[in-house]
This record gives C-alpha cells, structure tokens and sequence, in this order.
C-alpha cells in the first residue's frame, strides 16, 4: 500500500469515528432531553452557610455511575462554585446559569470514589442525589477543591431535614 493511500484509511476512519461520536452524543441529547435542571438564582435573602470551589464531574442515572446523562447544562465536566445556603444547594457551572436544588429536591447525600471516567482517592467525590422537575432521581458528582468531600457532604446535610437523608428518600 503507498503512503498516500495509508493517510486516505486512516483520515477515512478518524471522520468516520467523529461522525460516530457525533451521532451518539445527539441520541444521548435526545434520549434525556424530558429531563430539566431546576434553574433558579439563591434569593438575596437567603444566609450562605458555606461556599466550595469545585469540580463538577457529571451527572448520572440515580445508582449507576458510570451512565452519563446529558441533562441541559449538566453535559460536560466544568468548573464550579458550590453554595449551600438556607434554602438549597446553588451549583454555579462556568458558562451556565445557577441551578439551584431546594431540600425537597434533594435525597441523598453519600461520598463516593468513582463516577463516568474519575476516579479518586476513597470518598474524594459528593454523589449529590436529586429530583429532576420530573421526579426521576438522578445523582451529580462533585469534587471539592479546596475542603474535603466529607465538608462538603456535611454541610448538603446540614439543611436537609431527618426524614430526607435516607438512602433512596
């Protein structure tokens, strides 16, 4: 085989695998599109209780982390400011607007050591547990940057009342 026709295989399969990865991501986008983050900005009333520069890792199938979901806003690894406040949990991603998940909205609170593609030392992820505006309970995955996850998790579980801290609430 000439090298000419070495370099047209492979620029063949390299588009070929761009266009897989491409029509997979627009199936994914399309099979959770019914799901919606609760956006929302913290009220100026509200009292911060802690705030936590982060990584955000992804967001998943409630149980099973390694199933990327491709939730608006929620698609790719970012960036984030994490406060928790009086009245929920505002997760500022670069480039997006606030979500922000209310103590109803929230059940679970657990640490974690892998989730997608991440995995770190044991318990250095949250697994934040949450209701989407549809009721399917998914989990996102956080890494503090400069607090341990159990501060962070302590402090998601500081404003959640008893009966919504259970495994599956």
């Amino acid at each position: 085989m000439s090298r000419e026709a070495a370099v047209a295989v492979i620029v063949v399969v390299v588009v070929g695998l761009i266009a897989l990865l491409f029509w997979a991501w627009r199936r994914r986008t399309r099979r959770d599109s019914a799901l919606r983050a609760p956006i929302g900005d913290v009220p100026g009333s509200a009292t911060v209780i802690a705030e936590f520069p982060s990584l955000y890792v992804a967001t998943t199938r409630h149980g099973q982390p390694l199933e990327r979901l491709a939730i608006s806003g929620l698609g790719f690894r970012s960036k984030a400011d994490v406060r928790v406040t009086d009245v929920g949990v505002a997760l500022d991603l670069t480039g997006q607007p606030t979500m922000l998940l209310d103590p109803a909205r929230i059940t679970a609170v657990a640490q974690s050591t892998v989730a997608i593609d991440r995995v770190v030392e044991p318990d250095g992820l949250v697994c934040l547990s949450w209701r989407t505006d549809d009721g399917t309970v998914v989990d996102s995955y956080l890494r503090p940057q400069d607090a341990s996850a159990r501060a962070l998790a302590d402090a998601i579980r500081g404003i959640l009342s008893p009966s919504s801290t259970g495994p599956d609430a």
